[in-house]
């Protein structure tokens, strides 16, 4: 991953004249020992090359991307901070020097790139990972360094955005979904958490680990039916605010294997823990009726990657525990973050995370639990159950007067409705039968008369 190619491609070094140059190995190593992290680095100082030194950000294929005007560009990222464009194989030097090539092919009057607020790095803006190195060696640093290009750069989306309404307001009913109100929260590794902190905020996302990384195997097998996926997923894009629900399914010692069939959806709110009770007590009669078990649950991250937070981390190891039981035998109990409108997702398909937890090793019981991800099999059902449609249009009713309800007539991007948004999510998971469309096509006229 993120290797050097064969041959010898075109490197392009020019980054437009407003962007910082990177400073050449040489230069950085002298900058770094003249300097060292007691000493402020300057804007220009920070590279890829020390982003990657310092753990930051990796090597790797496709890594990297830039959404521009409608365009999407995808590049790697090279082991000495270079970037390789995936499509034409050019090499370059900075994230200004690819941003600014790649925007004058859309827009051939663009002066520069705004590399680091443009170039995003597994869907996250490079100048956030800037200023976390910042903050983390030098915390007493002038966050403006990092912020100018920032600004820079969602001034111009935002006068794009302004000039798209614009332009077709007579024939769009509203404009799009503003990218700005959505805080962008990094990812941290797991290795850097350390003993638990009652000052670290619960909503620290982290990154996932394989079992293999931590020297195991995936001590279970899972299959999930399209239709749990679907409805879902249908129930996470309702709404801005986080949701929650069951999994209904069984589980098979012999074979060790979960197996996950139906998904039951709160009709509740998180913070109304008058009716939670009864909303869980409704679901359990639910699953004793059809002969399932409590197998997981899942929630959504509304406009965030869907990670766990040091919180869901926390709530998965009690559910897991929970399942157990006093007898000790062994029961899985699957969590799953479903992120259907956050930015960094490929497409419009809403980014869907399996993930279990290992508990932390004896002799450090006071660190967090392990969050792992789960390989799991995607079992394609025929048709969409009775249950299911019924359940679809019982969460159109109990949101329909939301505040929070999505307002499926603005734009998710230029040319895609939030509707159609939601409309392509849910291909994925849908029977692929015309009839199913067409009752699919149903709950979505549903959508659109609730406004």
């Amino acid at each position: 991953m993120g290797s050097e190619p064969p041959g010898s491609p075109q490197v392009v070094e020019d980054g437009g004249e407003e962007d910082e140059e990177e400073l050449s190995g040489g230069e950085e190593a002298e900058f770094r020992s003249s300097s060292g992290r007691g000493s402020l680095l300057t804007r220009r100082g920070i590279t890829l090359r020390v982003l990657l030194k310092d753990g930051l950000v990796e090597p790797g294929d496709g890594v990297l991307a830039i959404h521009y005007l409608g365009k999407n560009f995808v590049g790697d990222l090279l082991n000495d901070g270079k970037i390789r464009w995936v499509e034409t194989g050019q090499i370059f030097n900075s994230p200004s020097a690819w941003a600014t090539h790649c925007k004058r092919l859309v827009n051939p009057a663009k002066k520069s790139g705004c590399g680091w607020a443009s170039v995003r790095y597994r869907g996250q803006k490079l100048a956030q990972y800037k200023t976390t190195w910042l903050h983390k060696y030098q915390p007493s640093a002038d966050m403006s360094m990092v912020s100018e290009e920032d600004d820079d750069e969602d001034e111009e989306e935002g006068k794009a955005a302004v000039q798209a309404d614009e332009k077709n307001k007579n024939n769009k009913p509203d404009v799009m979904v503003s990218r700005r109100a959505d805080r962008e929260r990094i990812p941290v590794r797991y290795c850097s958490l350390g003993t638990r902190d009652a000052a670290r905020d619960p909503h620290t996302l982290v990154e996932l680990s394989a079992f293999s990384a931590i020297n195991r195997f995936q001590p279970f097998n899972v299959a999930v039916s399209s239709n749990v996926l679907l409805l879902m997923d249908f129930h996470c894009h309702l709404t801005t605010s986080e949701v929650v629900g069951y999994l209904g399914g069984r589980w098979d010692t012999n074979t060790q294997l979960l197996t996950v069939l139906r998904a039951f959806p709160c009709r509740t709110r998180l913070a109304d823990r008058d009716t939670a009770s009864a909303v869980e007590e409704e679901i359990c009669q639910n699953l004793f009726m059809r002969g399932l078990s409590l197998v997981g649950w899942y929630h959504s991250h509304p406009r965030g990657p869907a990670l766990p937070s040091l919180q869901d981390i926390d709530s998965q190891m009690d559910h897991q525990l929970r399942l157990q039981g006093s007898n000790n035998g062994f029961q899985p109990c699957l969590g799953i973050i479903c992120g259907p409108y956050y930015h960094g997702n490929q497409g419009v398909a809403s980014t869907i995370t399996p993930f279990w937890v290992v508990p932390p090793p004896e002799q450090r019981p006071n660190d967090y639990g392990i969050p792992v991800a789960v390989e799991v099999t995607y079992v394609q059902d025929n048709f969409l159950t009775s249950d299911v449609l019924n359940e679809m249009m019982l969460l159109v009713d109990y949101y329909r007067t939301a505040p929070d309800l999505v307002q499926f007539n603005q734009y998710w991007c230029p040319e895609t409705t939030m509707l159609d948004k939601i409309k392509g999510s849910l291909s994925c998971h849908a029977p692929k039968d015309q009839a199913y469309s067409q009752i699919l096509e149903h709950v979505y006229s549903q959508l659109s008369t609730t406004h």
